[in-house]
């Protein structure tokens, strides 16, 4: 392997991961309800990209459309795939474990712990750290926390080394309202937070995505020792990593897909302990992640493959699913004004000349 694609040094003072999107083939002859077909090629390229500037992967995540065009048997071959390709450089991956193998409706609990059972295993055969995503099929199934405590009991039990447990809100996924067992979310941080200490020697640490720093901070403050938090919040992410006397956050982020460059070289400063300069660094990208992750936030993966596209990772604006429509060109236009004012681009022309072509395609105003 060439070594310009192996990882830059790891960071010294946080852990951070990047959730990265797929590219689909765009010859594939398929149907937004349809199997997903990726260009294997230029998906795991990105992953190298990402690796080369030293970030974690988070694979086959809601960033990679999973529930959203993605589908478990090619989740499960983008696991293995992007597994390998970690071991080759020395990236580091984490992956997500879900159920999304299941039917939308009518899954049992019994069920559902099958299906988390069987992609727990893909993951730890392949190499790969698990993360324990939220269920949609689970969120249907359970009846009130008990069930929650009872099945994430046993998988924790069940896996050889420590998990990251995934809270991924319903502004992200409407279908995991009331997760954990209840709609207040103080009474849902209370179980989650009795699962984690009933086997902390079994989790790693927890991704929050409420995009509330306030609650976040306060969970933070309640792990036991030696459990991580990962921020999922794109909304707070510098305030939440920097952290003050008491603590902060590690990262686990879809918009560090586009950003990855900007929070590399955020997170070295952060390293050597120049605040002051991480805030400068990241602070002015919040405006383009706000932007990318408004409501309907689950669309926010459009946004992220258009910059992927407009930054040369990729050769078109095609994704699984027909998700490529599910923004509107005004939102996509800002997005390309934002990323541009950031100096994201690292061909500014090539960025300029394929966002006019876009615009023509749709029909816009030059």
């Amino acid at each position: 392997m060439n070594a310009a694609h192996r990882g830059a040094a790891p960071f010294t003072s946080r852990t951070v991961f990047a959730a990265a999107h797929v590219v689909a083939d765009p010859n594939a002859d398929t149907t937004p309800d349809g199997p997903a077909v990726l260009d294997w090629d230029a998906t795991l390229a990105f992953r190298r990209h990402l690796w080369s500037h030293g970030l974690g992967v988070a694979e086959a995540m809601d960033t990679a459309q999973r529930g959203m065009g993605l589908d478990w048997a090619t989740a499960a071959e983008l696991i293995r795939r992007s597994a390998a390709e970690a071991r080759s450089v020395g990236g580091r991956i984490a992956c997500g474990v879900g159920t999304d193998q299941l039917a939308p409706g009518g899954a049992g609990l019994s069920d559902v712990r099958d299906a988390y059972e069987e992609q727990l295993a893909v993951v730890e055969e392949a190499g790969g750290q698990p993360i324990l995503m939220a269920s949609r099929q689970l969120a249907a199934a359970a009846t009130g926390p008990e069930a929650y405590g009872e099945l994430y009991g046993d998988l924790l039990r069940q896996s050889s080394e420590p998990v990251i447990l995934h809270w991924l809100g319903p502004m992200f996924d409407p279908a995991l309202a009331g997760y954990w067992g209840s709609d207040d979310l103080d009474a849902a941080t209370e179980t989650f937070l009795q699962i984690i200490a009933e086997h902390p020697d079994k989790v790693d640490g927890v991704k929050v995505s409420l995009l509330d720093a306030d609650r976040e901070v306060a969970l933070r403050r309640r792990l036991p020792d030696g459990v991580r938090c990962y921020t999922g919040d794109d909304f707070h992410y510098p305030e939440l990593i920097a952290g003050d006397q008491r603590g902060f956050s590690h990262a686990l982020l879809g918009i560090f897909d586009p950003l990855a460059p900007l929070a590399a070289e955020a997170v070295r400063l952060l390293d050597t302990g120049d605040t002051t300069a991480f805030h400068k660094v990241l602070d002015p990208t919040v405006e383009l992640s706000r932007h990318l992750f408004e409501a309907p936030t689950r669309y926010y993966k459009t946004g992220v493959v258009l910059l992927a596209w407009l930054s040369g990772h990729q050769s078109h604006f095609t994704m699984a699913g027909g998700l490529q429509s599910a923004r509107s060109l005004p939102h996509l236009r800002r997005a390309y004004e934002l990323a541009d004012g950031l100096g994201l681009f690292p061909d500014p022309e090539l960025a300029r000349d394929r966002m006019a072509k876009l615009t023509a395609v749709l029909g816009g105003d030059a």
